[in-house]
């Protein structure tokens, strides 16, 4: 590395910067692509090439499907999530997460390296993916039927985050800049006090928003707070700043290098570094539907605004030795997100239609997940292999100090008039600690037979163990501002509330008062997974594969828990075994036609925030409850596919599939018990049916015309099917008030979160320079049908989330072999997010027109990123 280098790197280090992409420049071809036998933990280089990819996909006994490293570097991927929307049938869905054949994320699984991950958000399944940069991944792994070795939880996919792979020695700075219509230069962009800064840019700014000293680590008992205590012990401001915001930035830089190691062996070391930061605006509609009288009318009519100041940290630190048939690799990566929130809303709520409000949330989200890894494998001579590896996970997600505060709707904003109590003021404190979770596996392979002229032994066994433990301490806890003696109403700037709040205090008419109950604020949560596993994979000939696998699986769940009230401590244990067969065969009727069939036994686990023994309160008068009665689904699964690939850069694919899920699990809203607001909350159903078609091409345009060679079309589409057959806990929430009503008279539905079809396709253009350097251009779009946000319940409909049509485009130009350029559009089309009323209640609906529970547009991305390797 010379000093022009290291000035260049410097230069790069000093702006701002995004994802970075290890890839070297080469012909695309699999002549060069190394044989491997057995089982490897991690592909060579060049088998992150679209064209490898397709070829393993074509020769697995499993349905596997993959994202190569040249495949996300093509289409402009920036991280793990955006990835995955580019195989046929997964979607991204806002805010949920993905959604793969239509099926919500709880029914996804999620390993890194192969082994279990938690997820560092307790409304998600797995890991937020838009925080996993794709600068550190070597390829994704999609598997969309069960095989034995995969965790039992499974009825979407399991996806397998290979990290990169340490093949050739290279580093690499890249610097991003972006600008969204909506967002980028916006006057009066709205940011908390103490939410910029270097330590916010770290996410060290949440310490000032901690519980206060006084009552962190003691049980609630209705603490009143001094004035003292009330003016100093709370070191975040309710303030928020003004800003214009600037365009989104990012910054990143790899390295990897090789070491000999003996005659043999090698070392690589590989250091990733990752920085961004992003601002966000919506605006749209913010509803509530309820039944009044046998009418179903707006309750809440309300207009959000919301202002998100995100940033996001990521590093991986990797050590690997490889040396003939050993390969060892230990990893350590940390994500970091923190979202700086404020969210305004103006309007009416709970049928107060004369009473207009406005109320505002200031809060942060932030999680932080670090997860250390080591994995090895070692094969003896050719019939043995074992396969090991362990992690060690730490991770927290918190919502520390959320204010809320709420008057009503002011003709001036900065003279404001303003009454203490009525739960005008409050602190909200949600921490979900992540105190333990480890997971491992151990496997044992013995091929059999006799290999003769063939590549493969006819037979291989496998036996094996994998599992993890994940335990969980979950507090919940409230302050509220409360008046002292007379309760005189005060004037305030909205933006700058904190010094009146301090003059109140000094006045001694106002104080600070924990009102957390003291037994339900405080839950925990375990969950416990063992499994043993046997895989038969028998070869008869070339042309046939077939695998067997049983999978024995026990899961305890411990929910500890406290009703509000009640010193009572519950322990809700759940300890049951699971058979999880499995069966695999493919028939390879000649070497351009495989037909595959897979049957298999799965289970769903729930989501944490689904069974977690609270009520999470919104300030728009919804609440969010867990169920600590759910149970986990079981799915019955069948596959049969058929594939074509005329060449290796093309293939053509029908897969017709089937589900049984017994005690399928589905969100549903429901009015309040006490009459104000919605709860959403979930439900076992007693089963769902899900049958579909899974269509997918790749095509050469050189087809056509020679004129079109350097052209290339691909699209997957899937059309499915669901029926559902409630529950008794759902008949009771779905059943209107009609005298003489019958179940039987309830409408038929399908699954919610389940779309009736979802259609993702590209277009690419490929061309190559003097030099052979590439540079291509890519359409990228997407979209899945009407799909069931959530179920209704007392005489309304169901809530639809509406199809979001995005369109991406994304040019990149490997310049030379130092420097790329890369400049992309996402969601060209600027679509509208929107989730609806549907328009077949039970009762009759008077909203003049409105059937908007939210809605808001996203504005359009433009991204430009400029990277040099040396």
């Amino acid at each position: 590395m010379n000093f022009r280098k290291v000035s260049i790197a410097v230069l790069f280090l000093s702006t701002s910067a995004t994802v970075l992409y290890a890839q070297e420049v080469k012909n695309d071809t699999v002549n060069k692509e190394k044989k491997i036998e057995g089982v490897v933990l991690q592909g060579s280089s060049n088998k992150k090439t679209e064209t490898a990819v397709m070829m393993e996909q074509k020769k697995a006994i499993i349905q596997k499907q993959a994202v190569s490293a040249e495949e996300i570097s093509r289409k402009g991927i920036s991280n793990v999530e955006q990835g995955l929307t580019k195989v046929t049938g997964i979607t991204s869905v806002e805010g949920r997460g993905l959604f793969v054949r239509g099926l919500e994320e709880r029914y996804n699984y999620l390993l890194i390296n192969g082994l279990g991950s938690p997820s560092n958000n307790p409304f998600q399944k797995i890991i937020a993916l838009k925080q996993f940069p794709t600068d550190v991944v070597g390829k994704l792994n999609i598997y969309k039927t069960f095989n034995s070795n995969l965790y039992g939880d499974f009825a979407g996919a399991t996806f397998d985050i290979e990290t990169l792979t340490i093949d050739k020695p290279f580093s690499k700075i890249e610097f991003s800049v972006g600008v969204n219509t909506l967002s980028t230069f916006r006057d009066n962009f709205k940011v908390g006090e103490g939410a910029r800064g270097m330590e916010a840019y770290l996410g060290l700014n949440s310490r000032d928003r901690m519980l206060p000293d006084e009552i962190r680590d003691y049980r609630p008992n209705t603490y009143n707070f001094t004035k003292e205590q009330s003016l100093n012990s709370f070191k975040d401001s309710w303030n928020v700043d003004n800003i214009k915001t600037l365009p989104n930035t990012s910054i990143g830089f790899t390295t990897v290098q090789k070491f000999k190691a003996g005659e043999t062996g090698n070392i690589g070391l590989l250091f990733s570094l990752n920085q961004a930061s992003k601002y966000s605006y919506r605006e749209g509609d913010n509803n509530q539907f309820r039944d009044n009288g046998q009418i179903v009318e707006l309750s809440n009519l309300l207009r959000k605004k919301s202002y998100v100041y995100e940033l996001e940290s990521s590093a991986l630190m990797g050590i690997g030795y490889k040396n003939k048939g050993t390969n060892v690799n230990l990893n350590a990566i940390y994500l970091q997100n923190s979202a700086n929130i404020i969210e305004d809303f103006t309007g009416y709520k709970n049928f107060s239609v004369e009473d207009n409000r406005f109320f505002r949330t200031n809060q942060q989200d932030i999680s932080r997940f670090l997860d250390l890894q080591l994995t090895a494998s070692q094969k003896l001579g050719d019939r043995h292999l074992f396969k090991v590896g362990g992690s060690y996970v730490i991770n927290n997600y918190s919502q520390p100090d959320r204010k809320i505060f709420e008057l009503t709707l002011p003709q001036d904003y900065s003279n404001a008039l303003f009454s203490y109590g009525g739960n005008n003021l409050i602190r909200q404190y949600l921490d979900v600690d992540g105190k333990f979770y480890a997971s491992g596996f151990g496997e044992y392979s013995i091929f059999l037979g006799q290999r003769g002229e063939r590549k493969d032994y006819p037979m291989q066994l496998t036996v094996g163990y994998n599992g993890f433990s994940d335990m969980r301490k979950n507090s919940y806890r409230f302050i509220f501002g409360t008046p002292k003696g007379v309760n005189t109403p005060v004037f305030v700037d909205v933006d700058n509330i904190q010094s009146t709040l301090n003059n109140s205090i000094s006045n001694n008419t106002l104080f600070y008062k924990e009102d957390s109950d003291p037994y339900s604020y405080l839950s925990n949560i375990y969950q416990f997974v063992n499994a043993g596993y046997l895989n038969f994979d028998y070869k008869p000939s070339d042309s046939w594969d077939i695998l067997l696998g049983g999978r024995l699986e026990n899961d305890m769940r411990i929910i500890r828990y406290s009703r509000p009230g009640n010193a009572t401590r519950f322990n809700l244990t759940t300890n049951k075994n699971y058979f999880l067969p499995s069966v695999s065969i493919k028939k390879a009727i000649d070497n351009k036609n495989n037909v595959r069939l897979s049957l298999s036994k799965t289970i769903t686990r729930p989501i944490l925030i689904e069974t977690m023994p609270i009520e999470y309160i919104n300030p728009d008068n919804t609440t969010v409850r867990g169920n600590e009665n759910i149970v986990n689904s079981e799915n019955y699964n069948i596959d049969l596919k058929w594939e074509y690939y005329p060449t290796n850069k093309e293939m053509f694919a029908i897969n017709a599939f089937a589900k049984r899920i017994d005690n399928a699990i589905e969100k549903s809203i429901a009015p309040s018990g006490n009459a104000s607001g919605v709860v959403i909350t979930f439900y076992n159903a007693q089963k769902a049916t899900i049958a579909g078609v899974e269509l997918e091409g790749i095509i050469s345009l050189g087809r056509i015309s020679d004129a079109l060679e350097k052209f290339t079309f691909g699209t997957n589409a899937t059309f499915m099917y669901s029926d559902v057959k409630r529950s008794e806990d759902q008949l009771k929430t779905e059943r209107p008030n009609i005298a003489g009503f019958t179940e039987d008279q309830l409408h038929k539905r399908g699954l919610q979160g389940a779309a009736p079809y979802t259609i993702n396709a590209d277009l690419k253009y490929e061309y190559k320079n003097s030099r052979n350097f590439s540079s291509t251009l890519s359409l990228v779009y997407n979209v899945s049908g009407s799909k069931i946000y959530a179920v209704g319940g007392s005489g309304t409909d169901n809530y639809y989330e509406k199809p979001f049509n995005q369109l991406d485009f994304v040019y990149q130009n490997q310049i030379d072999k130092n420097w790329n350029v890369k400049f992309g559009v996402q969601n060209i089309l600027n679509s509208k997010y929107r989730v609806e009323l549907g328009d077949d209640s039970y009762y009759p609906v008077n909203t003049n027109g409105n059937y908007a529970l939210n809605n808001y547009f996203n504005g359009i991305n433009f991204n430009f990123t400029v990277g040099y390797t040396f």
